[in-house]
């Protein structure tokens, strides 16, 4: 189950508020569980023992970890870890080690994919560090811990939450009318985010389709700059929007939620790239990978960059099992490389403007390698872009003139929305509470019913 679907939106949300909201503060934590499990078990049911036993061991070893000092908490931490670690690596990543490592003739059965343990797994992982650090103090009950890790707004597609960011109100909240507005206003902006601008660009030159379909012969040089250009906005809008409507249900439920994008496409370097872009990821690989590996603490540069180079080669393969992820997260790993040496100060005596479209650009191309899992198609695909027909102004007015009135207005006011501030003047707050209420509603009646009348609704994140 999916937040953008009709499921959700008619037959599970709204019955879930109304008695998440009559039970009071007491039931509180009681029915978002029940919610959260039945939830995860409408479209994973078979994982949700795996899910469940591991939450278990979890929340006992850590609490044992607490009690211990020494050796003992370094085992139990290690233990914690080794868990948490492993489950990913056999679930996620199993099938491409046998793949690429196996000899032939190895008999393998491939292993399913729980849904969201990317996430579940790296909260697992922050609690228990920041328990061993003494940074926190471990639940008393396991049902605020379950709570905590199997949450429905947050479990499947992020923000990943940390237990420091909800401890307080994971053991007690209030949700006040204003919570329930500004957290209903922000639910449908990113619903609509998801389905009327995501869903919309995906139907412009759609690359996976040209991968299943053998490669892209006959694509022009604007062809392929359109494809991908919508592609960079899908991507952005999808999981922003998918963040969105996790944060704004996380505030009706009493817990805030941290912000997860902010305007990544205006970014003047990669490293500004990567504050804005999927933050919680970025922040937890920075204090959980980086700095203990000694962050910018070491003597060495060539430390401080094969630092880097890691942390960034494991961002990448953290998206996927596929060399193309590994790929994607070095190419990123180099950028902030040249940033450190000396690309991010040249780009900071440019115009901002300039550094944008630089930055731009360098990310638009990344995402080419994040799409397209073969790297030969790849570099096909980067040649046609590379190609003088990409300044051909008769080349463009053909490509332009295949796409729909519709297609070419999304494109262009995604363009406008990700690029410039124009957006943040749209943004309402609980001053004028009526207007957020009506803008709301409407995004969320033009959203259900453009759902209704159509049974196309791709999530590129779903599978992280």
């Amino acid at each position: 189950m999916v937040f953008s679907s009709i499921i959700f939106l008619l037959y599970f949300m709204p019955p879930f508020l109304v008695v998440y909201r009559l039970g009071g503060a007491k039931f509180q934590n009681a029915i978002l569980l029940f919610a959260s499990v039945v939830f995860y078990g409408w479209g994973a049911m078979s994982f949700l023992p795996i899910l469940l036993a591991s939450s278990l061991v979890n929340f006992y070893l850590v609490r044992k970890l607490h009690e211990l000092g020494g050796v003992g908490r370094g085992r139990a931490v290690c233990g914690a870890v080794i868990l948490n670690v492993g489950l990913l690596l056999y679930f996620k990543y199993a099938n491409f080690f046998v793949e690429n490592i196996a000899p032939q003739g190895f008999i393998w059965k491939d292993v399913a994919l729980p849904i969201g343990i990317s996430f579940f797994s790296f909260q697992s992982l922050s609690y228990a560090i920041d328990v061993h650090r003494k940074t926190v103090r471990p639940l008393d009950k396991l049902s605020e811990y379950l709570v905590y890790i199997l949450s429905f707004p947050q479990m499947i597609a992020g923000p990943i939450v940390r237990f420091s960011d909800v401890e307080k109100e994971l053991r007690n909240r209030t949700v006040e009318n204003s919570d329930w507005l500004n957290g209903f206003y922000r639910f449908t902006l990113g619903l609509a985010k998801k389905v009327l601008i995501a869903n919309s660009l995906y139907e412009i030159f759609p690359l996976d389709l040209a991968v299943i379909s053998g490669g892209f012969e006959g694509w022009s040089s604007p062809h392929a700059a359109i494809a991908i250009l919508a592609y960079t906005f899908q991507i952005y809008f999808d999981f922003s929007g998918y963040s969105d409507m996790a944060i704004g249900l996380g505030r009706m439920l009493g817990f805030r939620f941290p912000e997860n994008f902010m305007q990544p496409y205006r970014a003047v370097s990669i490293t500004d790239f990567w504050r804005r872009w999927h933050i919680t990821l970025s922040s937890w690989m920075r204090d959980y990978l980086y700095i203990p590996l000694g962050g910018n603490r070491v003597h060495s540069n060539v430390r401080l960059y094969t630092n880097l180079v890691v942390v960034f080669a494991i961002s990448g393969l953290w998206h996927g099992a596929s060399w193309n992820f590994l790929v994607w997260g070095l190419y990123h790993g180099i950028f902030l490389i040249l940033d450190r040496i000396f690309l991010r100060q040249m780009l900071g005596h440019l115009p901002k403007w300039i550094s944008r479209i630089f930055t731009f650009s360098w990310v638009l191309v990344g995402w080419v390698f994040f799409a397209i899992e073969d790297f030969n198609m790849a570099l096909e695909f980067l040649g046609r872009i590379a190609h003088p027909g990409l300044l051909s102004l008769s080349a463009w007015s053909v490509e332009l003139g295949l796409l729909s009135v519709k297609s070419i207005f999304v494109l262009s006011a995604s363009l406008l929305f990700t690029t410039t501030a124009i957006y943040d003047r749209f943004k309402l707050d609980d001053s004028r509470p009526v207007l957020m209420a009506c803008v709301g509603i409407s995004l969320w009646l033009v959203s259900v019913s453009y759902l209704a009348g159509s049974d196309f609704n791709p999530f590129i994140y779903f599978r992280f």
